[in-house]
């Protein structure tokens, strides 16, 4: 995609959604990575079901450990992976206890030390809590990405690093957060909604679907033959 129409692109996104917001439910940044631990493989409408009861029985490191890895199973149940994600979160939760006094560090690299923190999971807290211009791609970053020619690549560390270089600098707090939405709700992966889409004549995708309406080839209409010969005679009065 062309620098000029890339920022067009996100000079739309900003119009259409001046100020983006993650959809995960938290009250500090505590509970925003733990928020972001479970959500993996699992969607945000799920997580905040669990994670609203459980912050209010623990915010912090110390709670969370206090309440012990089989209450916080029962408060995730309904979460997939619940079993490991209890653990991980226990896990983080005692780390952050040790080794930096109950705080959550504002460092990438330190962040993925944590137990079930990866890439993506630190690239969102670093974005969300502490205001980095970071790019968390997770699939629907990943598939926007490819899908109109913005940031193409075969792994989602070689999108993210595409994204770097071409998201303009004014917008790179929001992109991830702009481009997330619209992969979730607009750009979807089997049916994008391309009528609706406020970028789609920027967009490389060369399947571009409902852009004009359908139109119904008329049916064929079958002329009944005379009949003819005996056929024609009989039919005579």
């Amino acid at each position: 995609m062309k620098k000029a129409h890339i920022a067009e692109m996100f000079d739309r996104l900003a119009a259409a959604l001046p100020e983006p917001k993650g959809e995960l439910e938290y009250v500090n940044p505590y509970t925003l990575l733990v928020a972001v631990v479970l959500s993996a493989q699992a969607t945000d409408v799920g997580v905040n079901k669990a994670t609203g009861p459980l912050f209010k029985a623990a915010d912090t490191p110390q709670k969370m450990v206090a309440l012990g890895e089989g209450r916080i199973k029962d408060f995730i149940k309904t979460i997939g992976l619940f079993n490991t994600k209890a653990k991980n979160v226990m896990a983080l939760s005692r780390m952050l206890i040790e080794r930096h006094d109950g705080e959550v560090p504002a460092d990438r690299e330190v962040l993925q030390t944590l137990p079930g923190v990866g890439r993506k999971t630190a690239n969102v807290v670093m974005n969300i809590a502490f205001g980095q211009p970071t790019m968390a791609v997770d699939t629907h970053i990943f598939r926007v990405g490819n899908r109109t020619g913005l940031a193409p690549g075969k792994t989602p560390l070689e999108v993210e690093q595409k994204l770097e270089k071409a998201v303009p600098a004014a917008r790179k707090l929001h992109a991830h957060h702009w481009l997330i939405l619209h992969g979730r709700y607009v750009c979807k992966a089997r049916t994008p909604d391309c009528l609706s889409c406020v970028i789609a004549d920027l967009c490389g995708y060369k399947a571009k679907t409902a852009l004009e309406a359908p139109t119904k080839k008329p049916a064929k209409k079958t002329l009944k033959k005379k009949p003819t010969g005996r056929k024609a005679r009989s039919a005579r009065p």
